[in-house]
């Protein structure tokens, strides 16, 4: 039998190492399910099959949920935590591609060709992960027009947050760093779980946008001074999503 990606994480010395992601998945509860975007799109028949499908996982702090060059056995999203996406032990230089709030899903091109995944993702913070099995994945594919769209929507936004991300990289400006990065981590399409509110401390954007956590302070200050975010406790506010994305030091 082949294994899941979720079998092979390994766990925090906090947690007994004989339970793995996978055996500590159970199935989702109702406040849950109203948290995974794409279900609301399907008709009763495909959404039955779904959430017969769908498993939930406790993702501890480091732990990982995929893992280069294991094979794609789930299509993943996140309920509710933050996730960092990156090439991490890579024989490449280390980048992170994209932070993944709530209401974020992912892999779904590495599902399609069925090939293994090409990124670690990681848990930045304790969060819900949600798995739906490849072949469910496929199957929804296959007989369901609106996931269909769904998905054809989520590769078509994250080619553009991929291609902005490379652009980023290339930027020395800390404060256009920082800017960039929170119009990703805010953006509705992908990340609808996030709302207006993203719960995230600054050592946690330090990790993503890849600079001190000194430094990130100074730019939401600056960005906070622009009336572009309000900074809260224990996260972020957006108040101006277009300036963000706009933004010029």
């Amino acid at each position: 039998m082949r294994t899941s990606p979720l079998h092979e994480l390994p766990l925090p010395a906090t947690l007994p190492q004989h339970l793995t992601l996978r055996q500590r998945a159970r199935a989702a509860s109702a406040s849950e399910l109203a948290a995974i975007p794409w279900l609301r799109v399907l008709d009763d028949a495909h959404r039955q099959l779904a959430i017969a499908q769908l498993q939930i996982g406790e993702a501890e702090v480091g732990e990982r949920v995929c893992r280069i060059g294991k094979p794609a056995n789930f299509w993943f999203g996140v309920v509710d935590g933050l996730l960092k996406m990156s090439n991490d032990d890579a024989a490449a230089q280390s980048i992170t591609f994209t932070g993944v709030p709530p209401g974020g899903w992912f892999g779904e091109g590495t599902l399609l060709k069925r090939e293994v995944y090409r990124y670690n993702i990681q848990a930045l913070r304790k969060s819900t992960v949600a798995g739906l099995p490849i072949e469910t994945f496929h199957t929804l594919l296959e007989t369901s027009l609106a996931f269909n769209r769904f998905v054809l929507n989520q590769l078509n936004e994250r080619l553009g947050q991929f291609i902005a991300a490379r652009e980023i990289d290339r930027i020395s400006d800390p404060d256009l760093r920082v800017a960039r990065n929170l119009a990703a981590l805010f953006n509705p399409l992908l990340y609808p779980g996030v709302g207006g509110m993203l719960r995230i401390t600054q050592q946690e954007l330090a990790r993503l946008v890849g600079l001190s956590r000194q430094r990130v302070n100074e730019a939401l200050k600056h960005l906070q001074e622009r009336q572009l975010i309000a900074v809260d406790y224990g996260g972020l506010r957006v108040l101006d999503l277009e300036g963000l994305r706009r933004y010029r030091p």
